[in-house]
């Protein structure tokens, strides 16, 4: 997933960003989560910075130094992951770039392993229920850490991980920064890019051939990034003579870094294509389920959730068989009903979904609808809105793009009056036939669906509450599957609300887009797991997913891509769901909506067992 503030994946184009749609991710992505995630296998503070147990105070309360140790334990891990600071906001090593080699690995893993023995000489069943959940959430993060760096080792097979194109963005795009206070962040970065590719080239072993060229694609646009009009920029600044000469030759060996780390890609790729040597990026079955335990946090083994998804993929598909019958006299008045099930669902989609804005107006449209979600949300009373929180449209940035359609960079819980970007994948440079078949997908009814997902009350409100949150642990360590479930949860529970007038068109389509959402879940496992076939992937995703033939390709191509992140859709929604609907039947008539929400958000980006324990 692309990696820039709490970025969020969900669906992805067909030639390969962060949740139209997926970097991002995104996923989450994107998000800060992904920038977390990039930096557990890649980096620490390449300063003088030495690793450090957080010593517990015996005098004090259980409670007070379980606080004091959390506080500390962020400060070292800003310090040890300054990357992953960047995106949270934090700021003080905005001009830091660390070199992912060997010797950085290593400070990593003795970081996680002397956190965890001070983590662990607290009793978890003497915290507050709160306090719990970030004892989990640190653990399970120093434990990831581990993992990455010595099992699963990404760093040696994913080009795509080595791209410095998000920390400069986030540096020159800060609104709370003089242009000359960027300006001299960015000249220290500069000087760490020529030895960070350096560094990236000397891992890349075996790696796979989708993210060999996934980093091609990407770091190209890093010169999106690092373009010539910023020198421009620098000649008008107040930097002295001496710091724009720097500038100018750091910003050349910059972008000579870069070229010859494309050049190196470009180079590998083909002896990957001419060889046919390239590493599978199946994972296995033992990687999958490691994957999912650390990502997900789920109550349920990855196989359990792949065997859940499936009996609810023949509970969706019974719903759109019922909405076909009552629709279909409406549209076809003289055409007999295909005694095949699935052939009259899919004529019934296929005839609804030429009804689509088009290829120009397409980022426009997405614009004009959010004050109308904004404007529902409020008189229905679903939840409180934060209207000095903006959310900003924008084109998918380039170093950004190939990964999804759609996605949400948020800013960081130190940066929470930040722009929040609502990334859109721009249909300009798309085929008439491609970008016809992702309008189709993303149909009158089904965008409408995309925008309570992406924003109201989706990604983006829920991401406005984890900044909130009492606890920094919570907002930093961000559960994918809680993040992107409540976004799910939330498209579900706007229908409810008679969001769409209980329009059956609309259900129709809800139920095709939730059972994306199923199947996400069935083909990430089935194509990591069991070895699922493009051409079964396909078939899966068109005619048991009713998919346009775009969106399908967009999938398959996000599932070599990543591992698990896709599960996450339907996995925290699951969870939430359920939650709800077990606080109605607890509460009865003195169950609020409104209260249900705002309580459940306020615990931040918790996974959502422990968001359970905490309401209950």
């Amino acid at each position: 997933m692309v990696r820039i503030g709490y970025m969020i994946c969900v669906t992805i184009l067909g030639t390969i960003a962060v949740s139209i749609f997926g970097k991002k991710n995104p996923m989450k992505k994107t998000t800060l989560s992904l920038a977390l995630f990039a930096a557990l296998g890649l980096t620490a503070c390449n300063s003088d910075n030495q690793t450090t147990h957080t010593t517990i105070q015996p005098s004090a309360s259980v409670n007070q130094s379980f606080e004091r140790f959390s506080d500390a334990f962020i400060s070292q891990y800003w310090a040890h992951y300054p990357e992953a600071s960047s995106y949270a906001g934090y700021g003080k090593y905005d001009d830091i770039i660390t070199i992912p080699t060997a010797q950085t690995r290593t400070k990593n893993n003795a970081f996680a392993t002397a956190q965890l023995a001070t983590l662990h000489k607290f009793d978890v069943n003497t915290l507050t229920a709160n306090q719990k959940t970030d004892y989990y959430l640190i653990e399970n993060r120093l434990k990831l850490s581990l993992w990455h760096n010595n099992t699963f080792k990404s760093w040696q097979w994913n080009p795509s991980n080595y791209n410095v194109s998000g920390g400069f963005a986030l540096l020159l795009n800060n609104r709370f920064k003089s242009t000359d206070e960027k300006l001299a962040l960015v000249l220290n970065r500069l000087k760490f890019v020529p030895e960070y590719y350096q560094a990236a080239q000397n891992n890349i072993e075996n790696p796979t051939l989708e993210f060999t060229q996934l980093a091609i694609q990407q770091n190209k646009g890093a010169f999106s990034v690092l373009k010539d009009d910023l020198l421009e920029t620098v000649n008008n600044s107040n930097l002295s003579p001496e710091e724009k000469a720097l500038f100018k030759s750091r910003f050349a060996d910059a972008k000579t870094a870069i070229h010859g780390y494309v050049d190196f890609l470009t180079q590998l790729e083909k002896e990957l294509a001419d060889n046919n040597s390239a590493r599978s990026f199946r994972i296995g079955e033992a990687l999958y389920e490691q994957k999912f335990a650390f990502d997900i946090q789920s109550g349920y083994t990855a196989k359990q959730m792949y065997h859940k998804a499936l009996a609810d993929k023949e509970r969706v598909t019974g719903e759109m068989v019922k909405l076909t019958n009552q629709l279909w006299p409406k549209y076809f008045p003289n055409t007999e009903k295909p005694s095949n099930k699935r052939d009259a669902i899919s004529q019934l989609i296929k005839h609804l979904s030429v009804k689509h804005v088009a290829k120009e107006e397409f980022v426009d449209e997405i614009s004009k609808q959010i004050p109308a979600l904004e404007a529902f949300v409020v008189e229905k009373d679903l939840i409180t809105l934060d209207a000095d929180k903006p959310l900003v449209v924008r084109k998918t940035p380039e170093y950004m793009r190939g990964y999804a359609m759609a996605s949400i960079s948020s800013p960081g819980p130190y940066e929470s009056k930040g722009n929040t970007f609502y990334n859109v994948e721009p249909m300009s440079e798309m085929d008439d036939a491609t970008a016809g078949s992702f309008l189709r997908e993303y149909n009158h009814w089904i965008l409408q669906i995309l925008n309570i997902h992406e924003a109201i009350p989706g990604h983006y409100t829920q991401l406005v509450y984890a900044n909130k949150s009492p606890s920094l642990i919570k907002s930093v360590f961000s559960n994918g599957a809680m993040v992107e479930g409540w976004a799910v949860y939330t498209e579900r529970m706007m229908l409810e609300e008679g969001y769409g007038d209980f329009e059956p068109e609309m259900w129709l389509m809800y139920y095709k887009w939730n059972l994306r959402v199923i199947c996400n879940t069935i083909l990430d496992y089935a194509i990591h797991v069991e070895g699922l076939s493009k051409e079964g992937g396909l078939d899966l995703l068109m005619n048991g997913a009713f998919q346009e033939k775009a969106e399908a390709q967009g999938k398959w191509r996000r599932a070599t891509l990543s591992q698990v992140q896709l599960t996450s859709y339907y996995s925290g929604y699951r969870e939430i769901y359920d939650l709800r609907e077990a606080q109605k039947e607890k509460l009865g008539s003195d169950f609020d909506l409104k209260a249900f929400h705002e309580e459940f958000l306020s615990f931040g980006s918790s996974p959502v067992k422990y968001i359970n324990e905490l309401m209950n």
